[in-house]
């Protein structure tokens, strides 16, 4: 049931991920879950770059010397982590929104969509027990320096997937009426 889906998503880290690959088949079937998310005025605005086997790697290196070339004071253990966390992945699918060029609604609006599909990949990996996390780092404004992105296009993030072995722990929320008022 879609409720139960809803409550057992989790950011699950590459740290915890095994070796086990993830088959183009089932990356392209969490691909399409993302394109059918709401959008208004049908702009469509997500885009994703999926990165596998050498390419991630290539993005590791690009984030630990990007950070390391704007960071006045680069922690070690940020570097590394910023190497390992695509080679740890079974795919790495970079986040990116094409803004609608004539700008007919507003910025925030073709965000939501974007996130919204991000949403529909992660139930869908949810479902099929694959790990995923959704992580923007602040070099993302930097991408445009690995990516070929169009004119409009930014990245917002990326999207780390893989198996993993460990139970993941259950999450808690507050109640939903704190955070309602009824008018």
């Amino acid at each position: 049931m879609i409720f139960e889906l809803i409550e057992r998503r989790r950011a699950i880290f590459p740290a915890q991920y095994n070796e086990e690959p993830i088959d183009r088949a089932t990356i392209e079937k969490i691909l399409e879950a993302a394109n059918w998310a709401p959008t208004h005025k049908k702009t469509e605005p997500w885009r994703f770059k999926v990165l596998l086997g050498e390419r991630k790697k290539e993005l590791g290196v690009f984030l630990s010397k990007k950070y390391q070339e704007v960071d006045p004071k680069p922690k070690q253990i940020k570097i590394k982590k910023l190497q390992e966390n695509p080679v740890r992945s079974a795919a790495v699918i970079a986040i990116c929104m094409q803004r609608d060029p004539n700008e007919s609604l507003p910025e925030w609006e073709e965000l939501a969509a974007t996130a919204m599909a991000v949403q529909n990949m992660w139930l869908c990996c949810t479902e099929l027990g694959i790990g995923c996390y959704w992580s923007s780092p602040a070099l993302i404004k930097y991408m445009d320096e690995f990516f070929n992105l169009n004119e409009g296009e930014k990245c917002l993030g990326f999207f780390y997937m893989g198996h993993y072995d460990e139970k993941i722990p259950e999450s808690a929320r507050r109640p939903i009426s704190e955070k309602v008022e009824w008018l």
